[in-house]
């Protein structure tokens, strides 16, 4: 105690405790990589102080807006699941491997990005493209929705998924039918592979361009 000019084990009984000033909390590499236009909202918080967290709008987003790539570090099995987030995976130098982030310091803000239950609230498709995974809006993001995202059709078949299926709480259910879109499925010009929606169409032509 610098008042005593003692050297005391414990507190001071005479001066009393010292004044413990905190360090400032430092957000996760996951929250630093958040675009400005984004926000993270707690959509709820579970027993232990987990939070449950969504990826909204702050503004206008336009559609074929591509996210990423996707951060995660390359394992043979996930140390950490969650139900309301997409299983991702890559093929890398021959081998398939998750994009496992197992807390917040080895992503970025993607992972708090949930899976969407139904084709109404789903935002963004997911899909691999040069050994990463990407995602992109599939249409107009309005300020306050919240971003969900399914896989494409091409990537749904590499994760052994239903393009045209989606989970809706516990049970897998099919997709309401779009009013506008036709009942035949649309075809890729380039190589042939059939989609459900145009939108899934649109970004599977991307990668063909990409390529090109």
């Amino acid at each position: 105690c610098e008042d005593c000019g003692k050297s005391l084990i414990g507190e001071c009984k005479l001066h009393g405790p010292l004044i413990k000033a905190k360090d400032r909390v430092i957000p996760s590499r996951a929250r630093l990589t958040l675009p400005h236009y984004l926000t993270l909202r707690v959509l709820e918080l579970r027993a232990g102080n987990q939070q449950i967290l969504g990826v909204f709008a702050k503004k206008v987003i336009q559609k074929r807006t591509q996210f990423g790539p996707y951060v995660g570090q390359l394992s043979t099995k996930l140390t950490r699941y969650d139900e309301s987030r997409l299983v991702l995976q890559v093929l890398k130098d021959g081998g398939k491997y998750f994009l496992d982030t197992p807390n917040e310091d080895c992503g970025n803000w993607m992972m708090f990005v949930r899976l969407a239950r139904n084709q109404e609230e789903q935002t963004l498709v997911a899909y691999q493209h040069c050994g990463e995974v990407y995602f992109t809006t599939v249409k107009p993001i309005e300020p306050h929705t919240e971003l969900k995202v399914w896989y494409a059709a091409d990537y749904a078949k590499f994760m052994e998924a239903s393009a045209v299926f989606i989970k809706e709480e516990s049970d897998i259910c099919p997709l309401p039918p779009v009013a506008k879109e036709p009942v035949d499925p649309w075809i890729c010009s380039s190589c042939r592979s059939t989609f459900a929606t145009f939108a899934l169409l649109e970004s599977h032509q991307c990668i063909h361009k990409d390529r090109v």
